[in-house]
């Protein structure tokens, strides 16, 4: 699938320090698809940013329209918060 990004998810992924391919791994290849609020979509992996430190990166996905939109992306450790069984 061919994902935009918003100025936000831009700004976001810069600011937390996500890098570009990380971030195309997980949209193209996510570990789980869960909903998100309304029609969204969250796009989610559990991520090594390295030092053995594993997080879940989230990506929030609009995949209804025809070129899907990256709405934001974060990371976090609360890993078992969000994970769906």
């Amino acid at each position: 699938m061919n994902f935009r990004l918003s100025n936000h998810a831009k700004e976001e992924m810069l600011r937390r320090s996500i890098p570009d391919n990380i971030l195309e791994s997980v949209l193209n290849n996510p570990q789980q698809i869960v909903p998100g609020k309304g029609d969204l979509k969250v796009y989610q992996s559990e991520i090594d940013f390295g030092k053995g430190n594993i997080f879940l990166l989230r990506a929030i996905v609009d995949d209804k329209i025809k070129r899907p939109v990256v709405i934001t992306v974060y990371r976090t450790s609360k890993i078992s918060k969000y994970w769906r069984i």
